[in-house]
């Protein structure tokens, strides 16, 4: 199937999708379920590019396979986190801000999501296409970042939820395991799973383009929905405990904590 033709189709079933999730979150107050749509539509949309795509067999089951398991992990993680649990912060306060005009705000906002869904697939959809046969050295680099990626957002999501699950630990800052090496882990090893498709495009008629979603996810950590206000509301809950936490360890990248100087 053509690329073009691709994602047209992706993109009304997304859309159509999220149209859907919008009247349901409108029903049970919970906006949040758009975090688990969109995670669950790159993945579905990645399975779908590969098992239409003109690309060699090799590389389809690859990327649909890689892309799909990522998919499935995080949203059965997200699905648990949002279903039966009141709205995220994030959500009420949108709500409250936007007032009378937050329903219809939401669809457009749900409408975005689906728009970001199609740009974050669009690794999946250029290899799907790729005519290589074979196995590469830059498959093999793309599957290393790929488990490093998983294997460190699933254990370092597994030892925060861990830490948060003892009484004696609330209010808190973790510091244990992956923690112990940098302040968001989480982000790190997620941004390096998306790292993990560029060296498979590789090759690809504008497999370059491959690059901007990674860049753009930095970007987004780092300036707008990610690290500024993850650690506002830490320092606004935990004060000196997480300065403290943050002059000692890194920010993003796991590396060996300084030691703070005494006063």
């Amino acid at each position: 199937m053509h690329p073009l033709l691709q994602i047209i189709i992706a993109s009304l079933a997304i859309s159509g999708g999220m149209s859907v999730l919008w009247a349901v979150q409108r029903r049970i107050g919970n906006a949040g379920i758009v975090d688990v749509a969109w995670t669950a539509a790159i993945g579905l949309a990645a399975v779908f590019y590969a098992a239409t795509g003109t690309g060699d067999l090799f590389s389809r089951w690859m990327v649909g396979i890689m892309a799909g398991v990522w998919s499935a992990r995080l949203t059965w993680y997200l699905f648990r986190r949002v279903i039966g649990h009141p709205e995220e912060g994030r959500y009420v306060t949108l709500r409250s801000q936007w007032g009378d005009q937050a329903n219809r705000r939401f669809f457009f906002f749900f409408q975005m999501q689906a728009a970001a869904a199609i740009f974050f697939s669009m690794p999946m959809l250029l290899i799907a296409h790729r005519t290589q046969e074979g196995w590469s050295g830059w498959d093999a680099l793309g599957l290393l970042l790929w488990v490093a990626g998983i294997a460190g957002v699933t254990v370092s999501d597994w030892q925060l939820a861990a830490f948060r699950s003892r009484a004696e630990n609330r209010g808190k800052t973790c510091r244990s395991g992956l923690w112990r090496y940098s302040r968001h882990p989480n982000y790190f090893f997620e941004w390096l799973h998306w790292c993990s498709y560029v060296p498979l495009a590789l090759g690809v008629t504008a497999g370059w383009l491959s690059v901007l979603v990674p860049l753009v996810l930095l970007y987004f950590f780092f300036f707008v929905t990610g690290i500024p206000p993850t650690e506002a509301q830490a320092v606004a809950s935990r004060g000196e405990e997480y300065r403290r936490y943050q002059r000692t360890t890194s920010v993003f990248v796991p590396w060996f904590p300084k030691k703070e100087a005494a006063e």
